[in-house]
């Protein structure tokens, strides 16, 4: 099964952080994903753009209306993701356990559904 880890922070919490917290914080990310690579489980992932550069679009009767900005106001915002596949979902929840933004902010764990959308 194939699952997408996203990744939320507090922006005034990190920035908060000396650079020695922010680079631990780094390094063990790293090191899960070498693991990850390692054992053939690792897809692939990317960190986002600052929040600012955020649009939001919306169609209402056939017009688009677009607004700076992630979709919710938040203290927290989704400033990443990653991609792996495991066997079974207890492995997918360790991966998400260790993710060292789960000990500070949150990850939200969610699988991916399929081309026949089964998993609906």
């Amino acid at each position: 099964m194939k699952y997408m880890l996203l990744i939320y922070q507090n922006p005034a919490s990190w920035e908060a952080l000396s650079e020695d917290e922010r680079n631990a914080i780094m390094n063990e990310v790293n090191a899960i994903v070498t693991e990850l690579t390692a054992s053939g489980e690792w897809i692939g992932g990317e960190g986002l753009a600052d929040s600012s550069n955020t649009k939001t679009v919306r169609v209402r009767n056939g017009a688009p209306a677009v607004t700076d900005g992630p979709y919710l106001e938040a203290k927290e915002h989704l400033v990443g993701y990653s991609l792996f596949q495991c066997e079974t979902p207890e492995r997918a929840l360790e991966i998400a356990a260790r993710w060292p933004d789960a000990r500070h902010w949150a990850v939200e764990l969610r699988p991916l559904m399929g081309g026949g959308g089964t998993e609906m």
